[in-house]
């Protein structure tokens, strides 16, 4: 996993510039240890800075910028790539991935603007991996600006990329308990799409229930059932973004 964002007991605190300063600790402490919580702070103090920074470059020219987050496997890049066949507003898409282009490739084939970024062994993106990958990203003539999250539950939720809104997809394969068991990350959501709906005739989901767990943690969440085999879903989804293109 990486080495910055709690998941390792090793810190590394990113720096935007070349000479990165690095802070690590030893004799395996404790996330509860104050050295810990020391170091992540300040990471995290720089992270929201730097995203700051983002958010002021997204405004600056008028696009609205969404966090994709959820598991791998979702339904993240086949949701932009649907989304771009309805052709209802222009984005761009900045992919997050441990390795491989494979989904930027597809995005790029469908004719959308997209920056691959390749985290190595970092299981998120950071507001600094972001706002490099900005000066790839011609945002003239853009609506929106999707940071399509590495596939992960966990650490995406606690680091600000300089987005406007968070998008949490949660697709009906993974099986029912995913809210309760990552409440943190759908604590983050402005949306939940509940993807792959087509699949429920095949699982046993308690759609209800699972939309009950998410209200209960975030009481006005927007929830929306999906599936990219139905347009008047994706069409439900492009309308929440259009409202809020229109919201700012």
């Amino acid at each position: 996993m990486c080495k910055d964002c709690g998941c390792s007991v090793v810190e590394h605190s990113h720096s935007h510039k070349e000479s990165h300063s690095h802070e690590h600790l030893h004799d395996n402490p404790q996330l509860n240890d104050p050295k810990t919580i020391s170091i992540i702070t300040k990471i995290l103090d720089k992270n929201d800075h730097e995203a700051g920074h983002n958010r002021e470059h997204f405004n600056a020219h008028g696009v609205l910028c969404i966090n994709l987050m959820s598991s791998p496997g979702s339904g993240k890049t086949a949701l932009l790539e649907s989304l771009s066949d309805l052709g209802e507003f222009k984005f761009c898409v900045v992919e997050g991935d441990l390795q491989t282009c494979k989904d930027v490739d597809r995005l790029k084939a469908k004719g959308i603007q997209a920056h691959q970024i390749q985290t190595g062994s970092a299981c998120h993106l950071d507001a600094f991996m972001v706002h490099k990958a900005l000066h790839h990203m011609d945002l003239d003539n853009m609506d929106v600006c999707f940071v399509e999250n590495v596939g992960n539950l966990v650490c995406p939720a606690s680091y600000d990329v300089g987005s406007h809104l968070n998008i949490v997809l949660v697709s009906v394969p993974e099986g029912e308990d995913k809210i309760a068991k990552y409440p943190v990350m759908f604590r983050q959501a402005d949306l939940i799409l509940f993807t792959k709906t087509d699949l429920l005739p095949y699982f046993e989901y308690d759609m209800k229930k699972e939309k009950e767990m998410a209200r209960k943690l975030k009481p006005n969440v927007d929830i929306l059932e999906v599936s990219t085999k139905d347009e008047a879903s994706l069409r439900k989804v492009s309308q929440w973004i259009k409202f809020k293109m229109e919201m700012r």
